[in-house]
């Protein structure tokens, strides 16, 4: 572990003490647990307070568990994941918050930070992850009548529906996904010295 990340974890264990239900170095990366409960309390204090002052939120990211660790995984299925960056301080924090199964939410940080207005947009779009306080929660990266979250583990990879433009009809229609399975053999050809047969000596 680096002398920074040594330091870093010696100031979030002093400051928030038995809140951190875990706190650990990964990659090079210091990382937090916290409950879902204390989420604005503790991300308010880490931009904050001065000895650590996370101003920036670098990304927002959520996460299915489901079949982490090829079924492995016996804790909470969804979790919200914040990266932070302290530009003070030259360090990195990245934050994870689990949730309910059934109907996963979490506060929205955007009072904290603007960026994550995106973020959480996205995390809902495609995990169906509630950020309640958030100012405009709605799809972002798929069609207004998608149904389901496509990153779940759960969704299909070919989807519920296809979607293309009739020309008849002049307008986007949605019909049930139609695929043909067919067998792709792909065929590789090298024109390289290192594939030749050498005929030296012959």
């Amino acid at each position: 572990m680096s002398t920074s990340n040594e330091k870093l974890v010696e100031r979030l264990n002093n400051r928030f003490g038995d809140r951190l239900k875990r706190c650990s170095v990964a990659a090079g990366e210091v990382t937090i647990e916290i409950e879902r409960g204390q989420l604005l309390e503790i991300c308010t204090t880490l931009r904050d307070d001065t000895g650590l002052h996370f101003e920036q939120l670098i990304d927002l990211c959520g996460v299915d568990y489901s079949e982490y660790g090829e079924g492995a995984w016996r804790g909470p299925r969804f979790a919200v994941v914040y990266h932070l960056l302290s530009i003070r301080n030259n360090c990195r924090l990245r934050l994870r918050v689990f949730t309910a199964d059934d109907e996963p939410r979490v506060d929205s940080v955007v009072g904290i930070w603007n960026g994550a207005n995106w973020f959480e947009r996205e995390a809902f779009d495609l995990f169906g992850i509630l950020f309640d306080g958030h100012p405009d929660l709605r799809r972002l990266l798929t069609d207004y009548g998608f149904i389901g979250h496509p990153f779940r583990k759960d969704f299909p990879l070919l989807g519920h529906v296809e979607m293309r433009y009739d020309p008849e009809r002049r307008r986007v229609v949605y019909e049930p996904v139609e695929t043909e399975m067919r067998m792709i053999v792909p065929r590789v050809i090298r024109h390289d010295n290192r594939y030749e047969v050498s005929t030296k000596g012959e």
